[in-house]
């Protein structure tokens, strides 16, 4: 066997011995033991191939473990996004809510704008709480700079909505935006009739200005504010 006959074999049985361990990885993304799919996650993020790219989204959808949600996405984004933003644009009609959220979150850490049409009013104003807070950040991250007056408007549409981690999230994305783009949303909802509606708008705006006040502490003032407002003669 000749020098050239050697490297190429020894070449064709590293090849061999690759695809083999990217089989391998894939296939324990399926195992019980999250720690086994956490290390499979990284094996695949670490070495990238197209062919992955399909599980990763897929197991995205199903998995219950925080860890290795984060790691699948990290996996995705060691990955070219003309790879992967297709498919993880087609999960955000899933009917599984996971597969939504974790698709957006994705998205938001590829941080692709072609992704951008796909945020759509419906994911922004979905009824499960973490899509929504999903949709809210890749939202902001995606959104190009004409465009963001009209995702404020949309996002303030939501203000009053959830607990307070949502109003929090949905908070941090209108100031995200930028005063130019929040402030004019902001202020209708400042007399909003709802008093959850108009207490979140006015502590969001005070975030706005003063971003060292805490969230609970804007809430408590926009709270006080408004019941003076409300007295006879109060403006």
């Amino acid at each position: 066997m000749t020098t050239a006959d050697q490297d190429e074999k020894t070449n064709a049985d590293e090849i061999a011995d690759e695809n083999a361990a990217a089989g391998d990885a894939l296939r324990a993304l399926d195992d019980a033991r999250p720690s086994v799919r956490l290390r499979a996650a990284l094996t695949i993020g670490s070495t990238p191939d197209p062919r992955s790219v399909g599980k990763l989204v897929e197991r995205c959808a199903v998995e219950p473990d925080f860890s290795v949600r984060e790691m699948l996405t990290w996996a995705l984004t060691r990955h070219a996004p003309s790879l992967t933003v297709a498919p993880l644009v087609d999960e955000l009609r899933s009917e599984v809510a996971q597969a939504r959220s974790q698709a957006l979150h994705t998205l938001s850490k590829i941080g692709d704008g072609r992704a951008w049409p796909a945020i759509t009013g419906a994911l922004l104003s979905d009824a499960d709480d973490e899509v929504a807070r999903s949709a809210w950040r890749a939202a902001v991250v995606l959104v190009p700079e004409g465009e963001r007056p009209r995702l404020a408007a949309a996002l303030a549409a939501q203000l009053g909505r959830g607990g307070r981690e949502t109003q929090l999230s949905l908070s941090r994305a209108l100031i995200a935006l930028g005063e130019a783009a929040a402030e004019p949303a902001l202020g209708p909802a400042t007399t909003d009739p709802d008093p959850r509606v108009r207490h979140h708008a006015m502590a969001t705006r005070r975030l706005l200005r003063d971003p060292e006040s805490g969230f609970e502490h804007a809430i408590e003032e926009a709270k006080r504010v408004a019941a003076l407002q409300d007295q006879p003669g109060g403006a």
